[in-house]
């Protein structure tokens, strides 16, 4: 089940967080603020805390750590492990793949269907599959 946590005028940060699980606290309330109010982005930790810098929102690159994973347990980002230690995260959580711009540290998602895995191979006894990601990495033409 896909739940968008896109900004709605009828619904509050803070009941969209309370709907998650998570305490609305000002931090918490502050990062969602910035997540969310442009649509669905990829953006690294690092980033956001740049925005939050910016956006004179006091708040460590820890608690923006510790508030993206929170997010992303609660449901409401995805987990995207790109580039050896860097990660991203997306604000579309549906089942969706992606291309990796080398260089550029872009990621872009690849339209809904274009993608297709065949061929898995077969699933552990007591285990099922929850998603398969495919990134594909591009870089400019030499």
């Amino acid at each position: 089940m896909h739940i968008s946590y896109e900004i709605d005028a009828d619904v509050s940060l803070q009941e969209r967080l309370r709907f998650a699980g998570l305490r609305p606290t000002r931090q918490r309330v502050a990062l969602a603020s910035l997540i969310f109010s442009k649509g669905d982005r990829h953006l690294s930790a690092e980033e956001l805390h740049e925005e939050a810098q910016s956006a004179n929102v006091p708040v460590s690159l820890a608690t923006v750590y510790n508030t993206l994973h929170q997010f992303t347990q609660a449901g409401m980002l995805r987990i995207l492990a790109v580039e050896g230690a860097k990660t991203y995260f997306d604000t579309n959580v549906s089942d969706h793949h992606h291309f990796f711009v080398e260089g550029a540290n872009e990621v872009i998602d690849i339209p809904d269907g274009s993608a297709m895995v065949g061929h898995l191979p077969p699933v552990p006894e007591g285990m099922e599959i929850v998603n398969v990601d495919i990134i594909i990495r591009l870089r400019k033409k030499r």
